[in-house]
């Protein structure tokens, strides 16, 4: 007989998983874990190969996992006498290892803390999937968890606010004449035009909570440097056949246009990243750097959120949102705190018809395998891409 959860009271939550894409943590990792991101896609071994060879640069470890870690053990000393878990997507600790683990604990009501911050498949209604298919695979004598997926958090103080501290860091390391007149050069993963169109409950979402954020982060730095900064927007890691469009503009071609327009400099600003994973390390500090320096642009690199005080102080606000939905959301742009539930045909993927897409995710829950449970679910987004690490 399945055995279901006891009762709780309302808001309770017993746990909170922290949920990431993964990373590869030696060379012997990196096929293997290149080949979970690209299940099903069929990319030839000789792909997986160029990409293998970026990540032997950096000795075939990807930094996500320790950065995981990192934010594990802040949150849990944020979250005295609440157990945090942690469980990636494409590698280990999987997803389906540690929800399993949670049930034999005993949990039975966890908060869901995915590390991307804007509105996409790829970096929010694949994780519920994903979840989904976690509480499926439980053998049939654990009581299945409910998972409470947290709200999109990108417009949130205690995202937005060390990122213009950021911001304004990466401004002084440019030479002295280059800093007044330097452009803030806002990054976050490409996506497929078809994808960034279907994002959000009325589309474009991802592109415009961008835009909207990056201007809140500029007006930041105008607040405390007394300067405001032209701001751009540009994307990085596209991947994929070259004739399927994506967000663009390249952030290494926008880069060279600046130059050849007359900037002086340029801070690069990873807006669409919470951590100094794989593809900031190489896609921002290796491609587009070498594109700058190859036009004489001076450029600094603004450092991402990490571990921040006030973003760990933002998971526990979330977390508390979830216990109490009566407490205030904040939220810093003109879209507000984002829902804590989706519709059916949010952020649908392009290889889905709307009505695939609703027998998999209701509009308010994803639901467990036994029908016991359920995955609440928010807004978020990251991208898949070459290397799928969006964090």
């Amino acid at each position: 007989m399945t055995a279901t959860p006891a009762s709780q009271p309302a808001g309770a939550v017993d746990a909170l998983l922290l949920v990431s894409f993964g990373g590869p943590e030696g060379p012997d990792d990196v096929l293997p874990f290149l080949r979970n991101v690209t299940a099903g896609r069929d990319v030839p071994r000789s792909r997986l190969e160029v990409v293998a060879e970026q990540y032997r640069m950096f000795g075939g470890r990807s930094p996500l996992n320790d950065q995981n870690r990192a934010l594990a053990e802040a949150l849990r000393a944020e979250l005295p006498g609440l157990p945090v878990y942690w469980g990636n997507r494409n590698w280990a600790p999987y997803l389906t290892d540690t929800v399993a683990e949670m049930a034999a604990a005993g949990v039975r009501r966890a908060a869901c803390f995915v590390t991307s911050a804007f509105s996409s498949y790829s970096g929010c209604r694949q994780y519920r999937e994903n979840l989904a298919a976690a509480l499926a695979a439980l053998p049939p004598a654990l009581a299945v968890p409910e998972l409470v997926k947290l709200r999109l958090f990108f417009d949130h103080p205690g995202f937005v606010e060390p990122m213009v501290d950021r911001c304004v860091a990466a401004l002084a390391e440019l030479p002295e004449k280059a800093r007044t007149d330097a452009h803030l050069v806002f990054t976050a993963h490409s996506l497929p035009l078809s994808q960034a169109r279907a994002s959000g409950p009325r589309g474009d979402a991802y592109p415009r909570q961008l835009r909207a954020v990056a201007e809140v982060i500029a007006a930041g730095v105008e607040r405390v440097t007394g300067v405001r900064h032209p701001v751009e927007l540009a994307y990085c890691s596209r991947s994929g056949p070259p004739a399927v469009p994506w967000l663009e503009p390249d952030v290494g071609d926008r880069l060279v246009e600046l130059a050849g327009a007359g900037a002086v400099g340029a801070v690069v600003v990873p807006l669409g990243f919470v951590s100094d994973h794989m593809e900031v390390a190489y896609d921002l500090d290796v491609l587009a750097a070498q594109r700058a320096a190859q036009v004489g642009l001076p450029v600094a690199r603004a450092g991402t959120v990490g571990t921040d005080p006030r973003f760990v102080a933002m998971v526990r606000e979330l977390v508390e949102e979830v216990r109490n939905p009566d407490l205030p959301r904040r939220a810093l742009t003109e879209f507000g705190p984002w829902p804590q539930s989706c519709a059916a045909h949010c952020c649908v993927p392009p290889r889905q018809s709307p009505q695939h897409a609703s027998r998999a995710v209701t509009d308010a829950a994803a639901t467990g395998r036994r029908g016991d449970a359920a995955i609440l679910m928010g807004n978020d987004a990251t991208s898949t891409g070459r290397r799928g690490e969006r964090r």
